[in-house]
């Protein structure tokens, strides 16, 4: 394991000669921000609400990588003033999806701050994230001697066809997809990385119904307290030292946990999905994006009568997707 990790670190200070900065404001970080890390390509029209909504939770500055986006994405962040951001034209598939460029940037900027890596499509919520700051809640693992938060991936959907409302920049997605699946879901544990993995909901049950090991997985390490030690194995579900995958209690009791509002169903999903199909550039030969593009052609549904309309973090946690553990 030490030597995986150092190869995956060793590759990160290799891939950093990929990154060129457009807007490098790091000087500005306090040493008491909780970082926010994030890769995207051609997602201008959600970036608005993306940063309004982390800002909001009180994240003190985003770094982002943006891989080679023709839609004015870089040019836009590179305007914000809380944002660094660095560009590159070269393979995402070559770079491990992305992780050896953000790897790269925890390594040089994220030691000794809570590091919070998410896609553009993802919002993050915990117990209390209506009422309380993410500092509040880097505070109570801080001190509770907790370096690692998991966060299950909740695939987010519309009632109808997933191209019936069209987004609007600045729109909060959840306006649109608003319901999800409360249930149908496997959880198994990796036993050479110690992390959970776990798969299910509307992507297993509308695009992999004959194959369900082949549906993404849901299980997620967003937030870490982080050291020029760690590096992320494969995307954010799993890090070394391998002891941060210990996100869960093996006795029966209950840790703090949160969740990944996915908002990937829009309107925008259809053509997303053949651009990347196109590319090639996405896990195991784009199979996922494979499924995507094929099922589209019949504009299917992923509504069903078994989902739940989305209220807030205290109905995920009574559906038991969440916990808020003994943070009181």
């Amino acid at each position: 394991m030490r030597l995986q990790r150092r190869r995956w670190l060793i590759r990160a200070v290799r891939k950093r000669r990929e990154l060129q900065p457009v807007a490098n404001r790091t000087r500005a970080i306090r040493k008491s921000d909780v970082l926010l890390y994030c890769t995207a390509r051609n997602e201008r029209i959600r970036l608005p609400y993306f940063l309004d909504y982390y800002r909001q939770l009180g994240i003190g500055h985003f770094l982002f990588v943006d891989n080679d986006s023709t839609d004015g994405s870089a040019d836009y962040l590179a305007d914000q003033p809380d944002c660094s951001v660095w560009q590159t034209r070269r393979s995402y598939k070559r770079a491990r999806f992305g992780m050896d460029w953000i790897n790269w940037l925890l390594l040089r900027y994220g030691h000794g701050h809570w590091c919070l890596t998410v896609d553009p499509d993802e919002f993050f919520i915990y117990p209390f994230c209506d009422t309380r700051p993410i500092q509040a809640l880097t505070d109570w693992l801080d001190a509770s001697s907790i370096k690692s938060f998991s966060s299950m991936i909740l695939d987010m959907y519309p009632k109808g066809r997933i191209d019936d409302e069209p987004y609007r920049e600045g729109q909060n997605p959840l306006e649109i997809a608003s319901w999800f699946d409360s249930g149908n879901y496997v959880i198994k544990k990796n036993k050479r990385y110690g992390n959970l993995w776990i798969q299910g909901g509307p992507r297993q049950r509308v695009f992999f119904p004959d194959q369900p090991e082949l549906a993404p997985a849901l299980n997620k390490i967003p937030l870490v307290k982080w050291e020029r030690k760690n590096a992320y194995a494969s995307s954010t579900h799993m890090l070394l030292p391998r002891g941060l995958n210990l996100t869960y209690d093996e006795w029966g009791g209950e840790k703090a946990s949160g969740l990944l509002l996915h908002t990937k169903f829009l309107d925008t999903f259809s053509d997303k999905a053949r651009e990347e199909l196109t590319r090639g550039q996405h896990y195991s030969a784009s199979v996922e994006y494979k499924a995507y593009a094929e099922l589209m052609r019949d504009d299917p549904e992923l509504w069903c009568k078994w989902s739940e309309k989305y209220i807030n973090w205290r109905q995920l946690e009574i559906l038991g997707l969440m916990s808020k553990g003994n943070w009181a």
